[in-house]
């Protein structure tokens, strides 16, 4: 139930910014993108990675950097297949969007943000499975503390999503379904929380490479077109202040 509960309640919190007018949402969601970036940045360099590193211990370190890039390859192969795919089924001249149209870049990156979501909701699921197996107080107060911390990521997920070109709707369907995915983590630790330690590292590592890679190939890109110094200042601020709610939630939730 508590596995459950900590991804949908995240999720349902930071839907609320779905409400806003339709006006209002285009007017924030430039700047909910370079928010975004940096709370990618944040969660993949200085909390997945980090932690895969620990859990992996230093003789491991190598086959965490393994899954790191196989993970890139990874998305990378996933988001040419995307792409591949939208522009069969519609006239992308090369590849290259006319004005009029959507990048078909923009559209594989809330594929891949759904994908990276999905697994770390996993991992959150297994964290709180461990923690209410050693005792209920502390399983609730880290399903509370997941929670927490999810909010500001899920918010950055769901400005991706509509960036990509989704509706409302089904920006906020997928999201809460790939919220989920912590029941399905919750249950394997349940069942299997030994063998589900040893692989925690190498999904976190995997973890940390899809938000790595949404924020450095797709996001990032998008952002520097946009020239205008005042748009440059206001991303640079936007991306800083991302990286900061993450560092800032995790201290005060103390999640690790």
């Amino acid at each position: 139930m508590f596995t459950g509960l900590g991804g949908i309640l995240s999720a349902l919190a930071a839907s609320v910014f779905l409400l806003m007018s339709a006006p209002r949402r285009a007017a924030w969601l430039p700047h909910l993108i370079s928010f975004a970036t940096g709370a990618l940045l944040g969660a993949a360099l200085l909390k997945l990675l980090p932690n895969a590193i620990q859990a992996a211990g230093l003789s491991n370190v190598h086959l965490v950097g393994f899954a790191l890039v196989a993970g890139i390859f990874a998305f990378f192969v996933l988001e040419k297949l995307v792409i591949w795919r939208h522009c069969h089924q519609h006239d992308c001249d090369s590849h290259v969007p006319h004005h009029d149209q959507q990048d078909p870049r923009d559209r594989a990156s809330g594929i891949l943000i759904l994908t990276g979501d999905a697994i770390h909701n996993a991992l959150d699921g297994v964290l709180i499975a461990a923690a209410f197996m050693l005792d209920a107080g502390l399983g609730i107060l880290t399903s509370i503390a997941v929670i927490a911390h999810e909010i500001p990521q899920e918010v950055g997920d769901l400005a991706i999503l509509l960036n990509s070109g989704m509706s409302r709707a089904r920006a906020f369907a997928l999201n809460l379904l790939t919220s989920l995915t912590s029941i399905v983590g919750g249950l394997v630790a349940f069942f299997a929380l030994e063998r589900a330690q040893q692989a925690v590292p190498y999904v976190l590592a995997v973890a940390a490479s899809c938000f790595l890679y949404v924020a450095v190939a797709d996001l990032i890109p998008g952002l520097h077109r946009r020239v205008e110094i005042k748009a440059s200042v206001h991303q640079m601020v936007l991306i800083a202040i991302g990286i900061a709610v993450i560092v800032l939630t995790d201290k005060i939730t103390g999640i690790h």
